[in-house]
């Protein structure tokens, strides 16, 4: 299964989806109307599922349309921003240079769609007995979002395909376990008042700290008390706050102060039942505010819930992943994927896909051409499968 070189078509269009500021913040359009075109060329049709402004879509796409259900090759088209960031190429520019592409999203994670949209061709010509599908979201790094929309549409649509291979970067290890990811915001509404009156007031900034140390608190727990899950880089769950905000000036009793927190849940917790403790945790401080000043209180938002992943080494999706892989083992991630969802609707999943997490999100992003030919074997030999189960 060597492959010695980059198929030409695949590195280019690498380099193409690279160029596309595809940020969280931006439309997804121009590239999903590119890889739209793409396969519009092989007679495959594309479903599209969009977001509420119709500024992003999720493409979804089958080769051997009518077969039985099949295996998903799935990837994110969004991208972190470089703002900042000490780049040395142009972040748009897929500079390929010295063994590498550089550009932000060549690992995470243009390469890998690149190389399973040009594999389509060999898909479609070698008769699989089952369906390829090409599933590529929208709004992955700030919650997959975008991938909720895509489930919900297979549903719809009764498409029900029987296994998903997540290609995020692993280094073509697969992958069978990540922790989740859950982030709130947490705003709290005081009284203000001069600060020579302070009895008259409700400080916000206080409360909210007060909370903050809960968090605080049960994530010394987690790493007292949780049990190891080995294989993770962090072996328990974490808690920590990202952003706190309050107050106007030193003189003024702060009425309003708001922090961001999250928890990153081992496979084996509860990270709403950690969200829960903090809520009732709150619920305690409302009584006292409020014999102050009835209008006070606190409330949560969710900014984003990101479930947990855990496959086995024993699926049969696991097991195909690692002998295309030429892998003898699995490995755990310490990042976040769509992989939890899938799984969630009963599409048994794994992770796998070219590059390494350590250049992703990084200043001069890469992902070798050496992983690139992996994964290029990898879809050369998924086109002489007979069957997934």
């Amino acid at each position: 299964m060597a492959v010695t070189s980059a198929t030409p078509r695949a590195l280019e269009l690498a380099r193409t989806l690279v160029g596309f500021n595809t940020v969280s913040a931006n439309s997804n359009l121009a590239l999903i109307h590119c890889l739209r075109d793409e396969l519009a060329r092989l007679g495959v049709p594309c479903r599209l599922s969009w977001n509420a402004e119709r500024t992003k879509a999720n493409l979804f796409a089958t080769l051997g349309e009518g077969k039985p259900a099949g295996l998903i090759l799935s990837g994110h088209t969004d991208t972190v921003p470089w703002d900042g960031q000490d780049w040395s190429v142009d972040p748009l520019g897929g500079v390929v240079r010295d063994g590498r592409l550089y550009g932000r999203g060549s690992a995470d994670m243009k390469g890998f769609i690149a190389t399973a949209v040009t594999h389509a061709p060999l898909f479609l010509e070698a008769d699989l007995p089952f369906a390829i599908h090409l599933a590529f979201s929208y709004d992955e790094e700030v919650g997959c979002f975008g991938v909720r929309e895509l489930i919900a549409d297979l549903r719809e649509a009764g498409i029900a395909p029987l296994a998903c291979i997540v290609g995020e970067p692993t280094g073509m290890v697969p992958a069978v376990a990540h922790k989740g990811v859950y982030r709130y915001r947490c705003c709290v509404r005081g009284k203000e008042a001069h600060s020579s009156l302070t009895p008259r007031s409700v400080n916000a900034i206080e409360l909210a700290a007060r909370v903050v140390g809960r968090v605080r608190d049960m994530a010394e727990a987690f790493e007292r008390e949780e049990p190891r899950y080995e294989g993770f880089d962090v072996p328990f769950s974490t808690a920590s706050v990202g952003q706190f905000h309050g107050g106007i000036a030193d003189n003024v009793v702060p009425r309003d102060a708001e922090f961001r927190y999250e928890f990153r849940d081992l496979p084996t917790a509860d990270a709403r039942a950690m969200q829960q403790q903090v809520v009732a945790y709150a619920r305690s401080l409302e009584p006292a505010m409020q014999a102050v000043a009835p209008e006070t209180g606190i409330r949560f938002e969710t900014i984003c819930e990101i479930p947990s992943f855990l496959g086995s080494a024993e699926d049969a999706v696991t097991r195909l992943a690692l002998r295309l892989a030429g892998e003898q083992h699995t490995t755990l991630v310490a990042f976040g994927t769509e992989a939890g969802l899938f799984k969630d609707a009963g599409i048994r999943s794994v992770v796998c896909g070219p590059g390494s997490i350590a250049q992703a999100h990084q200043p001069d992003e890469y992902v070798t051409l050496e992983q690139l030919m992996r994964c290029q074997a990898f879809m050369e030999g998924l086109a002489r499968v007979r069957e997934i189960a």
